[in-house]
């Protein structure tokens, strides 16, 4: 991918958000027309264990992906459900087009379709996108928000707090390999309060100074390029438990703050 320059121009940063938006208005309607229908069928994609897709997956994806061929034809896409395609311009567009397909297939509504675009320095924008609420988390390129029931307002994480007050989320208990889950058992031994089974809501959460921490293991590029680029227009801090870049997936822990990101990471690697 050429080199792309950050300089980018009130206009140019304009289009790309609303071409950001156009791809998530694309994608609602395709993801509720399934959502909660008893005829939905999920194949399983993985060898082992359970990785469903479904119809509206592939909808999904391909709506958002008729958008970009419309409105940005020389930017590549990186896409979980078809092949990625190559542009000409630096930039990437990441999507997820439905973030938490086991939520989906079993009814709760904290799946998400993910929207991330990247040039060679990492991300540069983000939206979360929560159809069945009417949820949308966005940041970068100087904005975070969230619109939704209650209105818009501007996301902003938590300030810091001791990891014993601490509320950590992450999607599943068995967390990556059992080296792994060791690891993340000695943070949430000592935070006041962990949740599980969330997928990218979890992020919005923290996002939104809901939460204070989102540790996982296993993601893809598609899983955290967005809901990185949204935590960290909120002012948190996103790395790999090496305090390393994110973004290409991994090992991943989200934090409200630096303070609370360090207690965290000491313990993931004592």
């Amino acid at each position: 991918m050429p080199a792309t320059d950050r300089s980018l121009s009130p206009g140019a940063i304009a289009e790309l958000w609303r071409s950001a938006h156009a791809l998530a208005d694309a994608a609602r309607p395709e993801t509720l027309k399934h959502f909660r229908l008893a005829s939905l069928e999920a194949e399983n994609k993985a060898d082992g264990g359970f990785d469903p897709v479904t119809a509206a997956d592939r909808a999904s994806e391909e709506a958002m992906r008729r958008v970009l061929a419309e409105r940005r034809p020389q930017d590549a896409i990186l896409g979980e459900e078809q092949e990625a395609k190559p542009g000409t311009s630096g930039l990437t567009w990441v999507l997820d087009p439905i973030d938490g397909t086991r939520g989906y297939v079993s009814g709760t509504p904290t799946w998400g379709v993910l929207i991330g675009l990247e040039d060679d320095q990492g991300a540069l924008l983000g939206v979360i996108d929560q159809p069945f609420i009417g949820e949308r988390f966005w940041g970068g390129l100087g904005e975070a928000f969230v619109e939704g029931p209650t209105g818009r307002h501007r996301l902003a994480t938590r300030p810091a707090r001791p990891l014993a007050e601490a509320t950590l989320f992450t999607t599943f208990p068995e967390v990556g390999t059992p080296y792994e889950r060791a690891a993340f058992q000695r943070v949430a031994g000592s935070a006041r309060l962990t949740r599980y089974g969330m997928d990218c809501y979890a992020y919005a959460l923290l996002a939104a100074g809901q939460i204070d921490l989102v540790i996982e293991a296993g993601l893809q590029r598609y899983d955290i390029l967005a809901p990185l680029a949204v935590v960290e227009a909120a002012g948190g801090i996103v790395t790999d438990w090496q305090g390393g870049p994110a973004h290409g997936g991994g090992q991943v822990i989200a934090a409200a703050n630096p303070q609370i990101h360090a207690e965290a990471m000491a313990l993931l690697n004592s």
